[in-house]
């Protein structure tokens, strides 16, 4: 099996781990940004003079993190795909060049 061929290979899981990243980075609410969210719950409940309640954010929060999850699924998904392709198209090379 020729160099470039595991060159192609490391790059497509390069690659994937790269696919990988951009998608947890891109998820919708980060960590730092959660606090900000829920000042603006309660100020939002408080300028309707509505009760804020643990409930009612913690809802919110399941429907962003279910949103969240299945952005971060379809990007893992993608990225066995791909190292999947890979490996098998090495794995093509190297029968070819062993038979």
């Amino acid at each position: 099996m020729d160099n470039q061929d595991y060159n192609k290979a490391e790059k497509a899981v390069n690659n994937t781990e790269d696919s990988l990243r951009s998608t947890a980075n891109d998820a919708k609410w980060k960590v730092s940004d959660l606090a900000d969210k829920a000042r603006d719950y309660i100020k939002e409940k408080r300028d309707n003079d509505q009760e804020a309640t643990q409930e009612d954010w913690l809802d919110r929060v399941k429907a962003n993190a279910s949103d969240t999850w299945e952005d971060i699924k379809d990007g893992a998904s993608d990225a066995w795909e791909k190292t999947k392709d890979a490996a098998e198209d090495v794995k093509a090379e190297w029968n070819k060049k062993t038979n």
